[in-house]
């Protein structure tokens, strides 16, 4: 059975040019992208999105980040979408990323790694409503 996940190219991508390459890589991985769109997250957008980080340390610089230009957000599907993605992204230290995988290749930082992966189906299904919960996204 086919699962969703969502997937943000992050602005530090966006910033120098790789969007198109990052998403040609989970296209070529064999991933059906069934929406995309361009958004700038609001601080209230990032704060909520990361909520789940809002005791950490790092929390108020990675809101900082994510509202520092435009990300891409995306529903990927595929059989065993979570784990695929997630393996296709790499640690999310690009310095530990396996070679071959995005952020390995992309990533400048555990901050600037260019994509996000969700980590669960339970959190794909949070995360993909908090995007694109204004438009139906076909089943198929």
């Amino acid at each position: 059975m086919k699962e969703r996940s969502l997937a943000i190219v992050k602005p530090d991508a966006v910033r120098k040019g790789l969007a198109g390459k990052i998403i040609d890589r989970i296209s070529s991985a064999g991933f059906t992208i069934v929406a995309m769109e361009q958004v700038y997250l609001t601080r209230n957008q990032a704060e909520g999105f990361y909520a789940v980080h809002k005791d950490k340390e790092f929390f108020k610089d990675l809101v900082e980040f994510m509202t520092s230009g435009p990300c891409i957000p995306m529903v990927v599907k595929k059989r065993n979408a979570i784990r695929g993605l997630r393996d296709l992204m790499g640690d999310t230290d690009p310095a530990k990323a396996r070679m071959g995988t995005i952020r390995n290749e992309f990533g400048s930082s555990i901050q600037e790694n260019v994509i996000h992966g969700s980590d669960s189906n339970e959190t794909a299904l949070k995360e993909i409503a908090f995007f694109f919960s204004a438009i139906e996204i076909p089943n198929r």
